[in-house]
């Protein structure tokens, strides 16, 4: 017992490790907030593109913010490979998290979702999707050799949980309209 409960501490410390970067990408673009909708207030149909949430200051502070993050753990623990491999992944988790939370914005628009209404897992994992789609292409032999099918069942659980939780917090911190 005692050894199973090891290994699923470290394939979940493993599926956070790895995904830091883009959970870092993810959360701290509500920080960096913004003015200027990326959609530029276009609208396709009856709705917004993206909507006021999806800011180019987001974009690039969250981008950054996961850089920096995914630089400090490469300094730490060379996780992330060797030059310039690492650069193409810390790229693919950061940008990808962001294309995905994007996409996300973009499904939810086109369904006649206004912002801050909740889509069960689209919100919590789209994110995720986005980050492993640019791994995927940009990074497969680095994504497969990490990303075992255990890691990818950790992050699907904890991914939800951790994004609920820290969303919870932005919003008791005055940072987020909506909890979830």
């Amino acid at each position: 017992m005692l050894l199973i409960m090891i290994i699923i501490a470290t394939t979940v410390w493993t599926a956070i490790w790895l995904m830091l970067p883009a959970y870092v990408t993810n959360a701290s673009a509500v920080l960096f907030g913004g003015k200027r909708p990326i959609d530029h207030g276009l609208y396709l149909g009856k709705n917004r593109i993206l909507g006021d949430g999806k800011t180019y200051e987001g974009l690039f502070g969250g981008c950054s913010a996961g850089l920096v993050c995914g630089m400090l753990q490469q300094l730490y623990d060379s996780s992330f490979g060797d030059f310039p491999q690492f650069i193409v992944v810390l790229l693919a988790l950061s940008a990808g998290s962001m294309l995905g939370d994007l996409t996300g914005s973009f499904l939810k628009r086109r369904i006649g979702l206004k912002r801050g209404v909740p889509l069960p897992l689209i919100d919590q994992l789209d994110f995720v999707a986005g980050a492993w789609l640019l791994l995927f292409v940009f990074a497969r032999e680095w994504f497969t050799c990490n990303f075992s099918p255990d890691v990818i069942l950790a992050v699907i659980v904890i991914t939800p949980v951790l994004h609920l939780l820290t969303n919870y917090i932005g919003f008791k911190l005055g940072m987020k309209e909506v909890p979830w």
